[in-house]
């Protein structure tokens, strides 16, 4: 999905990721394996907030946590297709959002579903800007209800929009109240000198290039990708790549249709997907799991949608 400058930062932060990755599962759910990845239970994004609302990411440039670098393939797509990711993580942690899930009536943004007093405390605690984690908390909710058996927590979805582009800061960027991302975020042409080449899909209308696709938005999706997965996820009618809620909706759906993400197996497989590099996936394992445990410390008593954890191979090693 992702075209990234910023790959040698991934590879070198592993080092680094390896030891608090085991510290960030030791503070998992006790209940959960070690060896689970990134699990969450379709039954926790059940459980509703006070007012009845349930709560549950080819980067830009820039580096880890800012949205830079790219798979092996430069575009991270899968069978040539780019495809994304989806909304709710796998893994070990209970770390819950709360609100209501369901299909999303017409009109109707994903991140209205989500209860926001667990989002407000979870971006403290976790440092997820607060309109980005009410975008993927509301897919993970929303995907929760329309396929239980998919098993996606919200801080996969946050782990991925972590380092495809900050939670939509790269660049100065920033994801606006209504969900748009300003300026918009564009990753570097796929036209074959740096990253694999991707022949234009679109005719530059969602990345501006006519020659050549480049990933747009928050989530980093290619043109191509978002022809097969793009989705209105906050009810205006349109599916745009670089609103966060069609975004992390249209990657929740990708991510589901791999199966049962409580599986650490399939997991891997989907993130691998979303970016062709296994160090990704690690790092990817390694930020969800980390979200969960800050969000499970800071969670209300009754928490609702699913955060998962996930334990990258060699993590036990």
């Amino acid at each position: 999905m992702s075209a990234r400058v910023g790959l040698g930062v991934v590879v070198s932060g592993m080092l680094a990721l390896a030891a608090w990755l085991l510290i960030g599962m030791a503070s998992a759910d006790a209940g959960v394996p070690a060896e689970a990845s990134v699990l969450a239970s379709a039954a926790a994004g059940e459980s509703t907030g006070a007012d009845g609302r349930a709560t549950p990411m080819g980067n830009a440039g820039g580096g880890v946590g800012a949205g830079a670098g790219t798979g092996s393939n430069g575009a991270g797509d899968l069978e040539e297709s780019g495809n994304t990711g989806t909304s709710a993580g796998t893994g070990g942690s209970s770390a819950a959002a709360t609100g209501t899930g369901g299909p999303v009536p017409h009109g109707q943004r994903i991140a209205d579903l989500v209860d926001p007093a667990w989002a407000e405390s979870t971006a403290v605690a976790t440092g997820i800007p607060l309109r980005a984690l009410a975008g993927y908390a509301g897919a993970s909710l929303a995907l929760a209800a329309d396929d239980p058996g998919c098993g996606l927590g919200w801080n996969t979805l946050a782990a991925l929009g972590a380092v495809e582009s900050g939670h939509g800061t790269h660049g100065g960027s920033t994801i606006t109240t209504d969900g748009s991302t300003v300026p918009p975020i564009l990753g570097p042409s796929l036209d074959g000198a740096v990253y694999d080449r991707i022949d234009d899909t679109d005719g530059g209308r969602l990345d501006g290039d006519p020659t050549g696709d480049r990933a747009a938005g928050p989530l980093q999706f290619i043109p191509g990708t978002w022809a097969e997965w793009g989705v209105d996820g906050d009810g205006d009618g349109l599916a745009d790549p670089q609103r966060i809620d069609d975004a992390a909706l249209a990657a929740g759906r990708y991510l589901c249709h791999y199966g049962d993400l409580a599986d650490p197996t399939t997991w891997r497989t989907a993130v691998f997907a979303y970016n062709h590099v296994e160090t990704y996936v690690d790092l990817i394992a390694a930020t969800a799991n980390d979200y969960a445990a800050r969000a499970s410390a800071a969670a209300p008593a009754t928490p609702a949608a699913p955060a998962t954890a996930t334990t990258p191979s060699g993590a036990d090693d």
